[in-house]
């Protein structure tokens, strides 16, 4: 089922038990931050991203090397070397992302990202020493920018698919097949928004962040949230920090310190309850860009 209207979804998705999939990924994949400066094409359509002169590649390499050695402390996590022509790089799970088995390639919107799915090191690490099968959509007309446009509920095969310029109706039920989904639940995004990620996150199929003001329809954040045991709403303070932009590894909630900082006693315990340690890092000059730790994670399931 791929649908925009809600009440179906919602039956579906309570009818849907964790099992489908692993909730949490194996492996970790990250891209250095080489080259790091303004992506100008990306900046038309996100409000996120500071100007130029915000922009401080020294310690956005300072601050993804710590991520990086945070992040292997949890889980195995490999870092490919970044490529000074593609600015948008490290943030490649809008480029790549994995189910059991096989691995995708996105269509981006912007020429300078779809540099990034040409990359052959990327691609032959999936392919030659994982095995995976490729699933290449990066070649059709339609945008589907993975796991930035589509938040995704592994444990039970749900998807929340934000609809924007990023990604259009046909490139979400390209993704939705492509990861063999058993439900997804297209909306739109509240203007100005352009990835779903920075505004819901799923934690390992338990909880659920969201942040109403950043869905066209405020109802459709408040109704996700509902089918979850443990969930946050988001004021657009919580928001703005990128309180939504966190990813579940194990038993872990991972976000920017910021992130964190945004959160308020009551919130926390919520995530505790839910079985979740909170861990965050800086990411001050990476959120420059424009994004925050999810979009730097790529996982490997």
């Amino acid at each position: 089922m791929i649908t925009r209207d809600l009440d179906p979804f919602l039956e579906a998705a309570r009818a849907a038990a964790p099992g489908f999939g692993p909730a949490t990924a194996r492996g970790a994949f990250l891209v250095a931050p080489d080259g790091f400066r303004l992506a100008a094409e990306s900046a038309r359509d996100n409000r996120y991203m500071a100007d130029a002169a915000g922009f401080d590649a020294a310690r956005a390499l300072e601050e993804h090397r710590a991520l990086h050695r945070a992040l292997s402390a949890t889980l195995p996590t490999v870092c490919f070397p970044g490529d000074p022509d593609a600015p948008d790089g490290l943030f490649p799970n809008n480029v790549f992302a994995t189910v059991p088995g096989r691995y995708l390639v996105g269509r981006m919107r912007h020429p300078v990202r779809r540099r990034e799915a040409a990359r052959a090191d990327i691609r032959g690490f999936f392919r030659e020493l994982l095995g995976y099968a490729e699933v290449d959509l990066s070649g059709q007309p339609h945008p589907c920018e993975l796991t930035g446009a589509m938040v995704v509920d592994r444990a039970r095969g749900l998807g929340f698919c934000g609809l924007s310029e990023r990604c259009d109706e046909a490139g979400a039920r390209l993704l939705h097949d492509a990861m063999g989904l058993l439900a997804t639940l297209l909306f739109d995004l509240a203007p100005g928004e352009y990835h779903a990620n920075v505004v819901l996150a799923i934690l390992a199929g338990r909880a659920a962040i969201a942040s109403p003001d950043g869905f066209a329809d405020p109802g459709v954040a408040r109704a996700i949230a509902g089918l979850y045991p443990h969930a946050l709403l988001l004021a657009p303070a919580g928001k703005a920090a990128f309180a939504a932009n966190a990813i579940a590894l194990g038993n872990e909630a991972w976000m920017s310190d910021r992130a964190a900082r945004a959160l308020g006693p009551g919130d926390l315990a919520v995530l505790e309850k839910a079985g979740f340690a909170v861990r965050s890092v800086p990411l001050g000059a990476i959120e420059a860009a424009g994004g925050s730790l999810r979009c730097c994670v790529g996982e490997i399931f």
